[in-house]
């Protein structure tokens, strides 16, 4: 699995529900690089998405105990709990998966993700969501970064992080097969 997030040099990544600021070509590389693939999200990051819809030309999935499974979340594929969540990642290659938020959600998966894709905001931001520090992590390293770019008075870094040692997802036997 795979992990995309922008985060300031705090490993800040929101504030009060949207993103720390506006970046273009962030987000058309995020668009590059989750395209055709499936994309998790808790349904705070759903709701933060443009119209609350789904991404298009990705298929869904939102970890949430409070839309309903069959409809509320049209577009989505609803998993109520984690062990629901990894019965449904595991119909899918998991290099195909990207873990896109919000900050539980990384909390939770960030030890079966294999690589995380990271713009480094070069500045600090006010911010109440954060991600693990991944320099600080035990088997996290970064893998690559890009030469400084800019948008506007924005400076970032396209980072890559790659964990030495992902867990496997767990198999649950006990859930239903659908």
């Amino acid at each position: 699995m795979n992990l995309i997030a922008a985060a300031d040099q705090n490993w800040g990544i929101g504030y009060q529900g949207q993103l720390l600021c506006h970046v273009p070509a962030d987000l058309r590389r995020f668009k590059e690089l989750t395209c055709g693939k499936t994309v998790v999200m808790g349904r705070a990051t759903l709701e933060s998405l443009p119209g609350g819809r789904p991404l298009p030309q990705r298929r869904n999935i939102v970890l949430s105990s409070s839309l309903e499974p069959c409809g509320a979340a049209q577009g989505c594929q609803v998993a109520v709990d984690l062990p629901r969540l990894f019965e449904a990642l595991s119909r899918y290659d998991s290099e195909d998966i990207f873990i896109i938020g919000g900050a539980q959600l990384y909390r939770d998966l960030l030890p079966y993700c294999r690589r995380a894709y990271i713009t480094r905001l070069l500045a600090a931001y006010p911010a109440d969501r954060h991600l693990p520090d991944l320099d600080q992590l035990s088997g996290w390293r970064l893998t690559s970064q890009s030469p400084l770019q800019r948008h506007g008075e924005i400076s970032y870094r396209y980072c890559q992080y790659e964990n030495a040692a992902p867990l496997a997802l767990p198999k649950q036997p006990w859930l239903p097969q659908t």
